[in-house]
């Protein structure tokens, strides 16, 4: 994304939340919904709650007095990654000033080491997302940072500051070179974007009253190691998803009346015989589109069965949203939920602490910093993929569907649709576009999680891609989008064509719905016109419906 589009991609998020820029969200580390990270990045201001901003005065005392006492803390008192065998500094029971000092020209360094991100930044919506989801997942008490920095991540998202983070550059092991950007930003080495502008962080934080962030103990590692810029791509995706099968029963109703299709595979007659998840409630909404429609009614013309991605669209959309529910539930609790290494355990459990190994990590009568994998999204990139497979099956559904309304032999009515005084191509030749949306979609759809090459001195060797499994989900959406344009096209068209036989002939109450506000964008083709406009109005239709 270009200069202008950023600046732009700012005003509007900004502005779309008006609404909400006068709500708060009170932040707690363990409760915050989807819908309040989004309510954030559109405006809505952040509060901390009081108990998690005294967890977090705890954690770092624990974290702290860890190593007072020596205990080995990775990215505090040994290094991080291959380094981890680097010893950075021993308090000697002490955190004198030359200790503090250490730590600090740690965090300096591991920062500025660390920001090294690729490509366009992430749209300002994104960003916000993003610090929101990490401010909360700080709160849930096992970073072990500076209440300071959660002060920090507050006020960037209340006054508007949006760190500027590349968009690629991660594995899917933590962000750990785009999210370290946000920290860049704190110390006052990096750009936000500020009241419509590209400005320096610090000269952003001077205007707004906030102090620059001096970083110690654990402070870099927290604010870079973790998960949230890809979460929040995650959640993008999700939020697509989510929007596009919600317009999908209307949308196949609409191609099953332009059909003249039977209703026969949708009935719960059948479809209570084999229970799969969401089955029955999604035949029960295709069914509910189609309340009033002529389809309800005999028809000679009707034949006993249709093609079998008519008569399938219901699992391919059932199995969608159980796909859908299943992402929505991993990224709840990957928001709610800290992904430290190493995690601050306040009151951790005593299991296993009567043998040495253990009994090193743990802090007398305060809990203990313990080396985690938290940092691992597979099961959020793991959901993410197996979305992206099951709206891949229902795009293939939908561009079948579309194939068949321009064939006579299923329809009866005019080769590829042609209105009555078209002698020309009609939508011969448009099949084209959606075919080639679809082979996008199935490339898009191949898993990415495995795909890697072992880096760090071989220590990180395994992969998630979360980030590009995310990117790879919301494109999959913005191409089915498009289809789903194409198929209206084309359903639309057939209901106009049978309609010119049977004024009478009734549509559902939904499917009518969509139909007459398709029809205010996109008009009956008489003759044949250029579609590209009608296919970028279509996408747009269905993206906005």
């Amino acid at each position: 994304m270009n200069k202008s589009l950023m600046l732009a991609s700012l005003t509007l998020g900004l502005m779309s939340g008006s609404a909400l820029a006068m709500e708060q969200v009170v932040l707690d580390g363990k409760h915050m919904t989807q819908e309040q990270a989004w309510a954030i990045a559109d405006g809505a201001k952040v509060k901390v709650a009081s108990q998690a901003r005294t967890k977090l005065v705890k954690s770092h005392e624990l974290l702290m007095e860890a190593a007072r006492l020596g205990k080995p803390v990775y990215g505090l008192t040994v290094g991080v990654g291959l380094n981890k065998d680097h010893k950075l500094f021993d308090a000697n029971g002490e955190l004198s000033a030359a200790v503090m000092d250490a730590s600090r020209s740690f965090n300096y360094s591991t920062l500025r080491a660390h920001s090294a991100g690729v490509g366009e930044p992430m749209p300002v919506r994104l960003t916000r997302v993003a610090l929101a989801v990490r401010l909360n997942t700080i709160l849930a008490g096992q970073t072990g940072v500076q209440p300071v920095v959660s002060d920090l991540y507050e006020a960037y998202l209340n006054k508007g500051i949006t760190p500027v983070i590349p968009s690629q550059g991660t594995v899917g092991e933590a962000d750990i070179l785009l999210a370290s950007h946000v920290g860049l930003a704190m110390i006052g080495e990096w750009e936000v974007f500020y009241k419509g502008k590209r400005v320096s962080s610090r000269e952003a934080m001077a205007d707004a009253g906030v102090p620059l962030l001096e970083p110690m103990g654990k402070d870099a590692l927290s604010i870079l190691s973790n998960n949230a810029v890809a979460v929040a791509y995650a959640m993008k995706g999700y939020q697509d998803a989510k929007h596009l099968l919600e317009v999908s029963p209307t949308v196949f109703g609409l191609s099953l009346e332009g059909l003249n299709g039977n209703v026969a595979p949708f009935l719960p007659q059948t479809n209570d015989i084999r229970p799969f998840p969401y089955i029955q409630a999604t035949t029960k909404d295709i069914l509910a589109q189609l309340d009033g429609s002529y389809l309800w009614q005999l028809n000679d013309e009707r034949p006993l069965q249709d093609p079998l991605s008519y008569r399938t669209t219901a699992y391919t959309l059932a199995s969608a949203k159980k796909a859908l529910v299943d992402l929505g539930e991993v990224i709840d609790i990957q928001i709610n939920h800290s992904d430290d290494n190493p995690a601050v355990v306040l009151g951790a459990s005593k299991d296993y602490s009567q043998f040495p190994q253990v009994a090193k990590y743990m802090v007398e009568g305060k809990g203990g910093v313990f080396p985690t994998t938290n940092f691992e999204p597979l099961p959020v990139a793991l959901a993410v993929q197996n979305l992206s497979t099951a709206l891949t099956h229902v795009s293939h559904n939908s561009v079948m569907r579309t194939i068949h309304l321009s064939d006579a032999h299923f329809t009866r009515l005019s080769r590829f649709l042609a209105g009555p005084e078209n002698n020309g191509h009609a939508f011969g030749a448009i099949q084209k576009a959606f075919v080639d949306m679809q082979v996008r979609n199935k490339q898009l759809a191949s898993p990415v999680s495995f795909d890697g090459i072992q880096i760090a001195g071989n220590i990180e060797d395994t992969f998630t891609n979360l980030k590009l499994a995310s990117d790879n989900l919301i494109q999959i959406v913005d191409n089915t989008n498009t289809i789903y344009g194409l198929e209206l096209l084309h359903s639309t068209q057939a209901i106009d064509l049978r309609k010119m036989h049977d004024k009478s002939l009734k549509q559902g109450k939904a499917t009518g719905a969509m139909y007459e506000g398709y029809r205010q964008k996109v008009p009956f083709v008489s003759k044949d016109r250029p579609f590209t406009p009608d296919i970028q109005a279509s996408h747009d239709f269905i993206a906005n419906y």
